[in-house]
């Protein structure tokens, strides 16, 4: 029968020490961690722990970089703790966040990811930080990639003014765009104009942009049929945007091959080659108004049969939204444009174009836009119309994502 353990007297005082020791660091360890991380982030009751970040960089530090990293790339997997979701921004890329409005941002920053249709990972910081911080953090993380883009290659969301019915916009966009028009009197007729636009780099952008058209025949019936189809490759050439971002103007040219995929001689498309070039020159002014203009013309290979085709479009409108600007985006426009071709004894076309642009979705990604042409002069020939689009922004993501 064993007896029992009887331990050493030099032995147990030393293992106490040990223990003792090791408890002790422990808790030191503990309490550092717990004095940094409530350093590092924001208070979440009345806001006094805060009211000493006064710079963007400073809310940053505090309150975002355990996620998205100090430069703005996001944090690795292994320290953020959690699977990243595919809308997650990499603020130092500007293709990723140049094109982007900087009221979006703020509303993601008070409202958290919901309120742009984004990921729920994304927390809320509008009872944290005050809305002139929030207006400082979104700055800062619009200077993130402008430490890689030196040469300011990537024009500013803010420039990129909703857009019109007829008169094309200046900034680059990557976008799908279905427009369709019905004469509103005379012969019955309906075109779909499928427009795509793939933003190449910073500056560029490539767009195609093929009719389908229904039109109503005298006998009898309709025939359907594609037109022309049309490439075209944009560059921007400046633009400048104020420190408020309230005012700016870009401006572009773009030129265009139209070929003759359509069958000319049941209405569809002219039948020539087309050489086309315009620019497009945007202002934004204040209270979210905006002007837009565009001049160019069309120059066919044989101006026999098809005239060469000057023409002018301008467009002055307006963009409001509720909840402190956050919210659905309304944007009335009103349109003024004219045409004329180069022959002999030939007088110029006047349109008046008044419309309606809203956007759908939480993302603001999809939008639509109500617009009734109206002829003012030379309305033999020249119908009325209803016309209508749908703008798909696939760049910011899928059509069904976002709502």
């Amino acid at each position: 029968m064993r007896g029992p353990v009887i331990v050493p007297m030099a032995f147990a005082p030393s293992s106490a020490r040990v223990l003792l020791l090791m408890l002790l660091s422990t808790a030191i360890i503990a309490a550092a961690c717990l004095l940094s991380n409530a350093s590092a982030r924001p208070a979440d009751n009345d806001g006094s722990d805060t009211s000493r970040l006064h710079t963007g960089q400073e809310i940053y530090q505090a309150a975002c970089v355990a996620c998205h990293g100090p430069d703005g790339s996001g944090a690795p997997k292994t320290m953020v703790g959690f699977e990243k979701p595919a809308t997650f921004p990499n603020f130092s890329e500007c293709d990723q966040t140049a094109p982007e409005y900087t009221r979006d941002w703020k509303a993601v920053i008070r409202d958290g990811g919901p309120a742009r249709g984004f990921s729920e990972i994304m927390p809320a910081f509008g009872d944290v930080f005050t809305p002139e911080q929030i207006d400082r953090l979104a700055e800062y993380l619009r200077s993130l990639c402008g430490k890689k883009d030196k040469e300011r290659t990537w024009p500013p969301g803010e420039l990129n003014l909703p857009r019109a019915m007829v008169t094309e916009k200046a900034f680059p966009e990557d976008e799908v765009v279905l427009t369709t028009s019905v004469a509103a009197k005379g012969a019955p007729g309906v075109t779909n104009d499928i427009t795509y636009e793939y933003r190449i780099d910073g500056r560029n952008q490539l767009e195609v942009a093929l009719p389908v058209s229904s039109l109503h025949r005298d006998t009898g019936g309709y025939d359907t049929g594609i037109g022309d189809l049309a490439l075209g490759l944009k560059h921007v050439f400046f633009w400048n945007l104020d420190a408020a971002g309230r005012r700016g103007s870009i401006f572009a040219v773009q030129s265009e091959i139209v070929l003759p995929t359509g069958n000319s001689s049941k209405g569809f498309g002219t039948g020539e080659a087309t050489l086309g070039v315009f620019g497009s020159y945007d202002v934004l002014l204040p209270q979210s108004t905006f002007l837009q203009f565009q001049a160019g013309g069309d120059f066919p290979r044989h101006t026999q049969t098809t005239p060469n085709d000057v023409f002018a479009r301008s467009a002055f409108g307006a963009s409001f939204s509720g909840g402190g600007g956050f919210s659905r985006q309304w944007s009335p426009m009103l349109e003024l444009v004219a045409d004329r071709n180069l022959q002999t004894g030939a007088t110029t076309n006047w349109d008046l174009v008044p419309q309606f642009q809203v956007t759908l979705n939480t993302r603001q990604h999809i939008r639509a836009d109500l617009a009734y042409r109206l002829a003012l002069n030379n309305t033999t020939g020249r119908a009325n119309e209803v016309m209508f689009y749908f703008l798909w922004d696939w760049f910011d993501g899928g059509l069904f994502e976002g709502w």
